[in-house]
């Protein structure tokens, strides 16, 4: 089954999400190191088919690249040579972190879970990955 792959770049960390086999819904993944998202990728696509990549772009409120945006470029040539097959789409990611917030206190985790950075960053992706699906559709 098709799934799509929803990332959430970061210099740091890098939240995964990922879509059913329908591309309906977005779960959260993973949250895996900046240096080694290609590698999981990579071992992700020899279980699963991958149909897209849908990346989240940093952009300011004016809608001008935010200052981050050379990394995540950065990102999207690694992505693209070593998957030269898949395309990826870009998805606005301003406000996912504090969206991201909400969900988890809406669905009532703990204080200190939310702050545990790896679950903003893999919701962040969840959230990213199903405005592109909604949009889709």
């Amino acid at each position: 089954m098709n799934r799509t792959i929803g990332i959430d770049y970061g210099s740091a960390r890098v939240g995964v999400a990922v879509s059913d086999p329908l591309g309906i819904f977005a779960s959260p993944l993973e949250t895996v190191p900046s240096a080694k998202i290609i590698e999981y990728l990579q071992k992700y696509a020899n279980a699963e088919t991958i149909e897209r990549f849908v990346v989240g772009y940093p952009l300011n409120l004016n809608g001008a690249p935010a200052q981050c945006a050379p990394d995540v470029d950065a990102f999207l040539k690694r992505l693209q040579k070593a998957f030269p097959d898949i395309p990826v789409a870009l998805e606005d990611e301003r406000f996912t972190s504090v969206l991201a917030h909400r969900a988890m206190i809406d669905g009532g985790m703990k204080k200190s879970d939310r702050r545990d950075k790896n679950s903003v960053d893999k919701i962040s992706a969840a959230i990213i990955l199903q405005g592109y699906l909604d949009k889709k559709k």
